[in-house]
């Protein structure tokens, strides 16, 4: 299954600026932070009874707003079919993660919950969170377990606030992706890639970072990479970075609308170089969406911003589909069922749980990751620090500056 969305091209115009201030302002405006403490929803919810296993099998309606079903469907489709008992069958949809928190709303005022759990990244999260949409999973930790997370994966699950499950995790980035045949010296500093996007103008990229990885982690490694004041504060830490990223922006011409559009960019020699992620780097070359001679770099001292997806569960959801919920995300956080995250690289590595090698991955993984991965990936991974990613509140801030500072010059 083709794992890269094409979309069209994101270009530094007003049109561009209006709309993603507008979609900004929808996120924020209906909430500006996350409760402070359990809302009577919430109350109301922990004090329904919910069993240990439903009380006859149901039916789960899954929405997909992260590609995160490329890596965890094989678990859940295995749990169904070895617990029957429990889920008697399984729908799957997607959507794009900015329509989530609409869509949500939308069945809750109506009394009509129809979504019993959404797979997504931070920014599906922060959007639920903003709006006080998701059920408390913290109430139910004992029937979920408690996972033996990875440090750097224990750090993103608090990110979700009680209210979502880390289900995959990976280090993410920022690292650069480059044609050698174009780029015989890659950079090694940020300052080296300034000089280097000035002397080649137009021919570096990165995509919106509201909605890339990639872009993402490059906005969030920034502050560590220039010495920023504080790099949990992109509004009053970040002077180095904004001021950057401004004069970058002198020599980049189209921003992608997501990752997929560098990616697309790249294979096709419009540019030569982009941000990248350790996944995004092997997976559309395994894929042949990139030619596989591309080049994967990191910069000196840098620090890797991770990334998780998580599991939630809107508000409204039954009893019973709950319990079905608990017990079907114990199973995906046993080593076994974590190891089926590795995948085709995607999120490399993938598993947010200790103790789960490649070795313990479907032989297909172990496959596309020895002949597309890049063995000197564990070793940045060992070498360089690993911080989370901004907060919900402080991610919608980053973007929001980011419109009106870099892209909106």
């Amino acid at each position: 299954m083709s794992r890269i969305i094409h979309r069209a091209s994101s270009r530094k115009s007003s049109v561009q600026r209006l709309v993603a201030a507008g979609l900004l302002l929808a996120v924020t405006m209906v909430g500006c932070s996350a409760p402070s403490s359990q809302s009577s929803d919430d109350k109301e919810q922990s004090a329904q009874k919910v069993p240990d296993k439903p009380s006859k099998p149901v039916s789960l309606e899954i929405l997909d707003v992260a590609g995160n079903l490329q890596l965890t469907q094989g678990m859940i489709d295995e749990f169904q079919k070895k617990h029957p008992e429990i889920v008697s069958k399984v729908s799957y949809s997607k959507a794009p993660a900015p329509e989530l928190a609409g869509k949500i709303k939308a069945q809750q005022q109506a009394g009509r919950v129809q979504i019993d759990m959404v797979l997504t990244g931070t920014d599906g999260l922060a959007a639920g969170l903003e709006q006080d949409l998701w059920a408390d999973m913290a109430a139910h930790q004992d029937a979920i377990g408690n996972p033996d997370y990875l440090p750097p994966a224990a750090e993103m699950a608090k990110l979700a606030q009680g209210k979502g499950t880390a289900v995959v995790y990976y280090p993410s980035g920022p690292l650069f992706e480059y044609d050698p045949a174009k780029v015989p010296n890659p950079p090694k500093t940020p300052q080296e890639l300034l000089d280097w996007a000035k002397a080649h103008p137009k021919r570096f990229q990165y995509a919106d970072p509201a909605n890339s990885g990639p872009g993402r982690t490059w906005l969030m490694g920034l502050p560590y990479l220039l010495g920023d004041k504080d790099p949990s504060d992109p509004e009053k830490g970040w002077d180095k970075t904004w001021a950057y990223l401004k004069e970058l922006d002198k020599y980049v011409d189209v921003y992608g609308s997501g990752t997929s559009e560098t990616m697309k960019n790249l294979a096709t020699g419009q540019v030569d170089m982009i941000m990248s992620t350790t996944g995004w780097y092997i997976n559309p070359r395994a894929l042949g969406t990139v030619p596989k001679k591309m080049k994967a770099g990191h910069f000196d001292d840098m620090t890797w911003v991770t990334d998780a997806q998580y599991a939630v569960v809107p508000k409204g959801v039954s009893a019973d589909k709950m319990s079905a919920v608990l017990n079907l995300l114990h199973w995906m956080l046993t080593p076994e069922q974590q190891a089926k995250a590795y995948d085709d690289g995607y999120f490399y590595p993938g598993p947010a749980v200790k103790d789960v090698p490649l070795s313990m991955a479907p032989a297909k993984s172990q496959q596309v990751i020895k002949e597309y991965g890049v063995p000197e990936f564990d070793t940045w991974i060992d070498q360089f620090p690993k911080k989370p990613s901004l907060s919900s509140q402080a991610q919608v801030k980053a973007f929001d500056l980011w419109n009106r500072q870099v892209a909106g010059q």
